[in-house]
């Protein structure tokens, strides 16, 4: 092959790479996400995977740093209710789609709450929880995109 054949195919390899990654940056194992970028903040993440795990979530806990949170990963889309059950301080907690967009958030949820449910008509992949506050202090919105870290 001659200099201008391989420049053509590294050059349509390379545009071929950066239109999967950025078309489904979601493709990775889901086990091994370590962080969520959203609005510029980087949230070092919990994972919530198996059904033991995003049944308790994070009740009986005494809180959250700024910078943590909990990623419930669910094996499919679906609609994911979520409650306050057995919640010791208020969460604010954002539903994702499987490209990676806000869809839904339930800002200042409060453990009093309960037995209510939040949750979007629309179906999501993952459901982040951080502290209260977190949503409005970063301006948050529907149609915002999330970044996971691996």
């Amino acid at each position: 092959m001659n200099k201008k054949g391989s420049f053509v195919l590294v050059t349509t390899l390379f545009l071929l790479g950066f239109f999967l990654i950025n078309h489904f940056p979601y493709g990775g194992n889901s086990s091994a996400i370590k962080s969520v970028e959203i609005a510029g903040q980087s949230i070092k993440v919990e994972l919530a995977i198996t059904n033991a795990e995003r049944e308790l979530g994070l009740s009986g806990r005494s809180g959250l740093k700024e910078d943590e949170g909990m990623l419930f990963v669910f094996p499919q889309p679906g609609n994911y209710p979520f409650w306050m059950k057995d919640m010791n301080f208020p969460i604010d907690i954002i539903w994702i789609s499987e490209e990676g967009k806000i869809v839904y958030l339930k800002k200042d949820a409060r453990p009093q709450s309960y037995p209510g449910i939040f949750g979007p008509d629309e179906q999501v992949k993952y459901v982040l929880e951080v502290v209260s506050g977190f949503s409005d202090k970063f301006n948050l919105k529907v149609g915002d995109r999330v970044q996971f870290t691996y």
